[in-house]
């Protein structure tokens, strides 16, 4: 992986998103059905929040006790808009930056996600998977054309 290319070469760009609106419940299914860890909260297209699964875990456990019921869970979270646990003023990125800038990113703060913004619109997503990932796909090509020279 070149850490001077542009993080459009590695960013997820088909995403999933939600409005400030959407109902937590809705949040959680979007989680389980796709298998994700981050959603990007948009108006139209322009960026407002993120919220991760640990928010919404977060969000999830931090008012059960034993005593509570699955009911009372599931009220609170048709209830609850994403806007009320998102994260807003993230950190982002345009889709030109480097990919180094990336990982510094994530080496400095506790997060894993970075929304890709152009001129304020969403256009992608990077995650640190994405980066281990695409270091890890570019160490299997290169182990193999070693291995066959």
């Amino acid at each position: 992986m070149n850490l001077l290319g542009p993080i459009k070469e590695i960013m997820q760009k088909d995403l999933i998103t939600i409005t400030p609106t959407t109902k937590l419940v809705d949040v959680g299914r979007l989680f389980k059905k796709h298998a994700i860890h981050h959603l990007p909260v948009t108006v139209g297209k322009r960026l407002v929040g993120i919220i991760s699964k640990t928010d919404y875990l977060h969000f999830k456990r931090g008012f059960e006790s034993p005593e509570e019921s699955s009911r009372y869970e599931l009220f609170r979270l048709k209830k609850t808009n994403a806007k009320e646990i998102m994260t807003t003023n993230m950190a982002t990125l345009e889709p030109e930056d480097k990919i180094n800038i990336a990982l510094e990113i994530f080496n400095t703060n506790r997060f894993h996600a970075i929304p890709i913004v152009k001129r304020g619109r969403l256009v992608g997503l990077v995650t640190s998977y994405d980066i281990i990932h695409t270091i890890s796909k570019d160490q299997k090509v290169e182990k193999k054309y070693t291995q066959s020279c």
